[in-house]
């Protein structure tokens, strides 16, 4: 079975040789993952799809120049995170609150952290604490730092995948990280403390 990388490969081969509908498979692969990771940056609707479909036009003009040396997705990922910048920037809007975190994509952070639960009706309040406050912290993030850890964390991207799509070295994403997750683990340490005087 053919890595993913080499599916895309061959898709914007084909995209480079005329092929419209192969540029169509790859918005229908990634189009999903596009949009989720938008409402990191996005409120509204409306302008989370203009975003989206601005990034893939912008994808789409730039891919003759594309020679492959990231993978396909790190490389619209930039994209993708340069065109929303982009609309903030024109827009003078704030990042959005997080409240739409969805608690399949905080699994991750929370089993990294040790946060997971047995699914008893207080962890699962506790559980709706942690993500209400994990959210309000992501959002409280300066936005190098909010890029990247969710990029680390909810998009599951390595540190060089992250390298690539944020055009910064591997140490400063490794600090960006860190600092991320000091910052959110600040946040959450009262509620935390709480927690364990509640018998969470």
């Amino acid at each position: 079975m053919k890595a993913e990388r080499e599916i895309d490969a061959e898709l914007v081969e084909r995209v480079q040789r005329g092929d419209k509908q192969a540029f169509g498979l790859l918005v229908s692969k990634y189009q999903r993952k596009v949009m989720r990771l938008l409402t990191r940056f996005i409120k509204d609707a409306a302008e989370i799809e203009d975003v989206a479909q601005e990034a893939f036009i912008k994808a789409y003009r730039a891919l003759p120049q594309f020679r492959g040396e990231s993978a396909f997705y790190t490389w619209l990922y930039r994209i993708v995170i340069n065109t929303a910048k982009n609309h903030l920037a024109t827009a003078s809007r704030r990042p959005i609150p997080l409240s739409n975190f969805e608690s399949e994509e905080s699994e991750t952070f929370f089993e990294i952290n040790g946060l997971s639960d047995n699914h008893t009706p207080e962890s699962v309040l506790a559980s709706r604490e942690i993500a209400l406050a994990v959210n309000e912290a992501i959002e409280a993030l300066p936005e190098d730092l909010r890029t990247a850890i969710v990029l680390r964390e909810i998009e599951g991207m390595s540190y060089d995948e992250i390298a690539d799509v944020m055009a910064c070295p591997i140490g400063t994403v490794r600090s960006r990280i860190y600092r991320a997750r000091e910052a959110i683990a600040t946040r959450l340490k009262p509620l935390l403390d709480a927690g364990k005087d509640r018998g969470w």
